[in-house]
């Protein structure tokens, strides 16, 4: 895997507008901040017809397709400039129903990150994390924000990789008792002990919980209104995880990073923040489940960078996504199938029992078992996102590279 300098990173940014990039990404900025050309949802999307947009029907239902060959999809929903353009829903699910986002809201939250350097309550990411957290000035104090949000902080990561966090009780007193294992910067590791501070940092920076803050700063300005944002049982928003609401929802936020942080005439997010975030950070990062080189940068995934598309991504556990393409101003977004507890405050109920048991997978399948065998009723035993069997991918992971190759294609002349 290859980590890219701050200095070749300058050097691509620099010679983005000899390839083109640059000048798209400023246009789209531009026509956003007048309010002229550009479509954004009100309570409801807008749609039009592949051929309206001068897309090729086929192309679209080979997307769809390939997307629903996995029998866990959900939903899919595709957005092209603006207008929702197709979508499809599995059986007993339709526009109204949730998912959970699992790892898609690290991007969520990430975005505060940037709206508080905005806001001058952070900063810099280059400021290091002691200056809002005491406790971390101890064998942390070498680590920046900006090394939480690429995944190079060096902080622990035991084989069960903090799946323990997600069955405790206060996720936050965990991610702060959290030592260095190596130094900053010197490898990637997909750590959400990273992303759970976030919501310690987003607190001492501006006084509020993080979920506050993503509901009035994005949410409610992009009308992504219809969403539950969970909490663990201490009462700390889990800012590494557990964001509920529908695949429509979810492409608001996409289309809000396709706009460079526009919304409708308001720079919500600054468009260099977003740049930031949209350039090579991580390249070749190997993957259990997917056969592709992927990338990574503050809290998103690279699925596609070459001559022919630049495609980032949100991306969550069991097969999660919302994937943006700026140049092509698309946003596709796909869903595994869910069933929600219920509630918005993390209890484990009779499963503390058992949750210090084995991994989370194992946890997953004696949960389901204690269920069909009648000793407890999952959906009212306890309040927390889970995904099931139904909903937990495997021919999208292997079918990975031929979607976004049908992604890309959707934009071909």
């Amino acid at each position: 895997m290859l980590r890219l300098s701050f200095f070749a990173r300058t050097f691509i940014v620099l010679c983005f507008p000899v390839m083109g990039l640059a000048e798209h990404h400023s246009d789209i900025a531009s026509k956003a901040s007048t309010n002229s050309a550009l479509e954004y949802p009100q309570q409801q999307w807008q749609t039009k017809s592949p051929q309206e947009l001068g897309i090729a029907g086929e192309r679209i239902n080979r997307l769809f397709d390939l997307s629903f060959a996995d029998s866990a999809t959900q939903a899919a929903v595709l957005i092209k400039d603006g207008f929702l353009v197709g979508e499809r829903y599995a059986e007993g699910f339709d526009q109204s129903s949730y998912g959970t986002s699992w790892s898609m809201a690290k991007s969520f939250y990430a975005s505060l990150i940037g709206i508080s350097i905005d806001r001058g309550e952070i900063a810099s990411l280059d400021d290091k994390v002691a200056l809002y957290l005491d406790y971390f000035g101890d064998q942390r104090a070498e680590i920046s924000i900006r090394d939480l949000l690429d995944m190079t902080s060096g902080l622990e990561m035991p084989d069960h990789e903090h799946e323990k966090m997600f069955f405790s009780s206060d996720h936050l007193a965990y991610a702060r008792a959290v030592g260095v294992e190596k130094p900053a910067q010197e490898k990637f590791e997909y750590n959400n002990v990273n992303s759970m501070l976030l919501a310690d940092i987003l607190e001492s920076a501006t006084g509020q919980k993080a979920d506050v803050l993503l509901k009035e700063r994005v949410f409610d300005k992009i009308g992504l209104t219809d969403a539950t944002l969970w909490r663990d049982s201490a009462g700390n928003p889990l800012t590494y995880c557990c964001v509920d609401t529908t695949a429509r929802q979810y492409s608001r936020f996409g289309l809000l990073f396709a706009r460079s942080g526009n919304w409708n005439g308001e720079q919500i997010i600054s468009q260099d923040y977003v740049n930031e975030t949209f350039s090579k950070v991580w390249t070749g990062l190997e993957s259990s489940t997917i056969e592709q080189d992927r990338g990574y940068s503050l809290h998103w995934w690279i699925s596609r960078h070459d001559e022919e598309a630049v495609i980032f991504n949100a991306s969550g556990k069991f097969g999660q996504y919302i994937f943006v393409d700026r140049e092509n101003d698309i946003v596709f977004t796909r869903i595994t199938k869910y069933h929600p507890t219920g509630g918005s405050v993390q209890d484990w109920g009779v499963l503390s029992y058992i949750n210090w048991l084995g991994s989370v997978n194992f946890r997953r399948k004696a949960a389901e078992v204690l269920d069909y065998l009648g000793i407890i009723e999952l959906n009212s035993a306890i309040k927390t996102p889970v995904t099931y069997d139904d909903g937990t991918s495997k021919e999208f992971f292997e079918n990975y590279q031929t979607i976004i190759d049908s992604l890309v294609d959707i934009s071909r002349q």
